[in-house]
């Protein structure tokens, strides 16, 4: 394993779990609207003037002011600290179990790295869907209610109680099948591409994978880490965004237009070509690539405890942010 990756065995779970769990609702705060816009950009229908992120967040301020994109909030921070804990917690130790088993093949560094961390990452989602998914299907009906004809909530109870009247407690889980498909295979991806592409970025600046503490330089460790999020999360959001698209849909329909997987994806086409499976592309990348990111500088952030780190991670953000400003103009 890589000595720029923490070590799981000695991270300090205490200080892990109650400062990560401050610091992952704070990025959670951060990246909310990011979540917001791609779910709008999902269910829009062919009628919509709303069309890209810009015109989104810019009718959501015109209504609502800044509270507009923070709508479900409440209902996934309750779930969303729970949810990473599981998620973390089950990748780390997934991850070097996963290295051990794969160390008699004597397989390259780099194909040790992406297999253990893609296993590591599929593994986790699935324990973390449970808890995630009535989170996904409750935030995301208050994310587009009211838009594109979709009904009014007075909040995460209102909706949590609607579901469970008419379609029972499977309700809270329409999607979990779909969900599954999505954020395991994204988050294998994820995790995967993260893992083998610090080792080829390293290998490229003259480092190699194995270094004496202390050097090279933090913040060399953390731009490698940070370029390898990015790469992660372009590499994740293209391959998965489709299946993350139809999810959505799915779970935000009411049940008088309930509807299959086949019909979305035909609707979703008649709509806008097969670009239409790519609606929120940007958003979903940022926001992949910034959580991801976030997570190994939270990491570093509770082992070594450096105050530059907050600040990259803001700078980092306000990068990605103008980057996928830059597309939406551009398209």
């Amino acid at each position: 394993m890589a000595a720029s990756e923490i070590n799981w065995d000695k991270l300090d779970k205490t200080k892990f779990y109650v400062v990560g769990a401050g610091l992952f609702t704070g990025v959670t705060v951060a990246l909310y609207p990011v979540s917001v816009v791609k779910t709008r950009l999902q269910v829009a229908s062919k009628d919509t003037l709303e069309r890209n992120a810009f015109s989104v967040v810019k009718g959501l301020l015109k209504t609502d002011g800044i509270p507009g994109l923070y709508k479900g909030f409440g209902t996934v921070i309750t779930g969303a600290v729970p949810a990473r804990i599981i998620f973390l917690t089950a990748l780390e130790t997934t991850k070097v179990a996963a290295f051990r088993m794969i160390e008699p093949f004597r397989l390259s560094e780099t194909t040790q790295a992406a297999i253990a961390n893609g296993v590591a990452g599929m593994t986790s989602s699935l324990f973390s869907q449970a808890v995630f998914v009535p989170i996904d299907v409750i935030s995301q009906k208050l994310m587009v209610q009211g838009y594109s004809g979709h009904a009014q909530y007075s909040g995460g109870l209102d909706v949590a109680r609607k579901v469970l009247r008419s379609d029972g407690i499977r309700g809270l889980y329409r999607g979990f099948g779909l969900s599954v498909m999505t954020y395991s295979p994204s988050s294998a991806v994820w995790w995967a591409t993260y893992g083998s592409s610090q080792r080829y970025i390293w290998r490229f600046l003259g480092d190699g994978v194995e270094y004496k503490e202390g050097t090279p330089s933090l913040p060399k460790i953390i731009l490698v880490q940070a370029t390898g999020g990015i790469i992660a999360g372009a590499t994740a959001s293209c391959i998965t965004t489709p299946l993350d698209t139809i999810k959505t849909r799915l779970q935000v329909m009411g049940l008088e237009k309930r509807s299959s997987v086949k019909q979305v994806v035909k609707d979703l086409i008649n709509e806008d070509g097969w670009k239409g499976l790519y609606r929120g592309l940007g958003p979903r990348f940022f926001s992949m690539s910034a959580w991801g990111t976030s997570m190994i500088l939270t990491y570093e952030y509770l082992s070594k405890n450096s105050c530059f780190l907050i600040t990259f991670c803001v700078c980092f953000y306000f990068c990605q942010l103008i980057l996928v400003w830059c597309i939406q103009i551009l398209k």
